[in-house]
């Protein structure tokens, strides 16, 4: 009898899966305006978006700066508490499975990229974040790409791209909140994310603990090498504040290259690195000034706390102050 049991529950489970699966396929998208696409909506302008995102962060902050009024919809990543993205109700506003999500009269736009040069774009204000000066223009453009994550893989462009070295420095913000995420729902990610690497990688955090993490030879492997290549970015960023004329990346004009570092300069908070990675700047720490001092920098960041992430920058102090090895293994320059 028991033996039935074990076979009809896992021909059961298996159809269940079958079937989810089928439900929750995931494909990429096209960027830009999705005209042939209507969303239900109730707004002019309406944004799926996550506490913790990056480009969440960096659409909210452009949105805030042209005086943009949206209404919001909050979608959970996994490290904010589940894989919202990866529900049928999400799927059906983008099926990658990918926030932010602009929605304009009820077409969408996908891609954060995108996103920002619509939203510049339709602004009904008489300021614009993209200079009319080709050079400025050209300028932002290449500060832009900089900033940006590119690829699935991180550590395949951390020369390249500043962006994709945020990702190995906030491992231990990673560690630090992982453990208030209930393994269930990280293991949704392993039958469902296209990329099985990430719940990988949660799952061993969750189990390693924060107190830990230190030990294990490839976290202080890729934290080391994204912080000596956000350095080299950091350096070149210096000099071309320095150079600038101004108080922003191209100038004296704010712009969507500033939006982009923006919230780079929010994640090395978060994960607790700006006292290592500006102190020797001084350009960089005036220019964090500024921006922190933007009322849009509030409304797209300050207003917008995640308790988890909170509570993990608090978990991440509390651990450099109290275990030394911690702190010169992953945060000191010469890695102990």
């Amino acid at each position: 009898m028991i033996g039935w049991l074990t076979v009809g529950a896992t021909f059961g489970g298996a159809l269940w899966y079958r079937r989810e699966r089928g439900l929750r396929r995931t494909h990429p998208m096209r960027g830009g305006l999705h005209a042939d696409i209507t969303l239900p909506h109730s707004a002019e302008f309406e944004l799926y978006h996550n506490d913790f995102s990056l480009c969440s962060k960096k659409i909210r902050m452009c949105l805030a700066e042209l005086e943009i009024p949206y209404v919001g919809h909050p979608i959970d990543l996994i490290e904010t508490g589940s894989y919202e993205t990866l529900s049928r109700r999400f799927l059906a506003v983008n099926p990658a499975a990918l926030v932010p999500v602009l929605v304009h009269d009820g077409h969408p736009i996908y891609e954060s990229h995108d996103i920002l040069l619509y939203a510049a774009e339709h602004a009904r204000t008489a300021r614009s974040l993209v200079p009319s000066d080709p050079e400025k223009r050209a300028a932002m453009q290449r500060w832009i790409d900089r900033s940006s994550l590119v690829g699935d893989d991180p550590t395949a462009a951390l020369a390249s791209s500043a962006g994709n070295c945020v990702p190995g420095l906030t491992v231990p913000l990673f560690a630090a909140m992982i453990g208030d995420i209930p393994v269930r729902r990280i293991l949704e990610g392993l039958l469902f994310h296209r990329i099985k690497q990430r719940p990988v990688l949660f799952m061993t955090l969750r189990a390693v603990g924060l107190s830990r993490l230190a030990a294990l030879a490839p976290v202080r492997r890729a934290v080391r090498a994204s912080r000596r290549e956000l350095e080299r970015h950091l350096d070149d960023f210096e000099r071309q504040l320095r150079e600038s004329g101004g108080d922003w990346i191209t100038g004296a004009e704010f712009t969507l290259a500033d939006v982009s570092w923006a919230v780079i300069f929010e994640r090395l908070r978060e994960a607790d690195w700006t006292a290592e990675l500006l102190a020797a700047r001084p350009a960089l720490t005036a220019y964090w000034d500024r921006l922190r001092a933007r009322p849009s920098y509030r409304a797209a960041m300050t207003e917008h706390q995640h308790p988890l992430v909170c509570t993990g920058t608090a978990r991440i102090i509390a651990e450099k102050a109290r275990n030394e090895g911690f702190r010169r293994a992953l945060y000191s320059a010469d890695g102990g």
